[in-house]
């Protein structure tokens, strides 16, 4: 697979249950814990040229749970344990049922980001805990890998490029896998 010149490759990356420890609608920073390794595997991947972004749904916001403001301490806390690594977030705050365009499985935060970073969408993944981040990067054309921390366990009729355990080895899937096709 060849990439397009002057582009680069991504690591999208689903935040809770994938790079997080799943709280459900996690407003305080006390609460999280990124997952053991996933901070050298980033660093790992920002040193061979990988743009690293964070694709998350917060519907918490858009119900009134919490605010933008709590979500960006969090997600501050969250970078803060990843090493900075972390080169953007798309987040959408959209509820399932208003059918937005950026808010997952819609592909719109991925294609967003990929227009705003130079990135070269056949040579990248999407990595989550759900199926609706499969679905997600598929529609964008990205490689797909579900990790089962969070509530991957739970998908047994998902069908990504990869299924493993733990982000650190989705990121070593990306990072070291032979080229593939579709």
């Amino acid at each position: 697979m060849s990439g397009k010149i002057g582009l680069r490759p991504a690591l999208f990356i689903d935040r809770d249950g994938t790079l997080m420890e799943e709280v459900d609608h996690c407003h305080d920073p006390t609460l999280v814990r990124a997952y053991p390794g996933a901070a050298t595997e980033l660093e790992r991947a920002r040193s061979l040229g990988w743009a690293i972004i964070i694709i998350t749904n917060q519907s918490g916001i858009g119900r009134g749970y919490f605010t933008v403001e709590q979500f960006q301490s969090v997600q501050n806390e969250l970078i803060r344990q990843l090493g900075g690594t972390i080169d953007a977030t798309y987040m959408s705050p959209d509820l399932p049922e208003t059918g937005s365009l950026r808010r997952k499985p819609a592909p719109g935060m991925i294609l967003e980001a990929a227009s705003e970073h130079g990135i070269d969408l056949s040579r990248s993944f999407m990595i989550g805990d759900k199926k609706l981040d499969v679905e997600c990067g598929r529609q964008a054309g990205v490689f797909t890998i579900l990790v089962e921390t969070g509530y991957g366990r739970d998908y047994g009729d998902c069908f990504p490029d990869h299924r493993v355990p733990t982000v650190t080895e989705a990121i070593r899937i990306a990072l070291d896998g032979s080229p593939m096709e579709r």
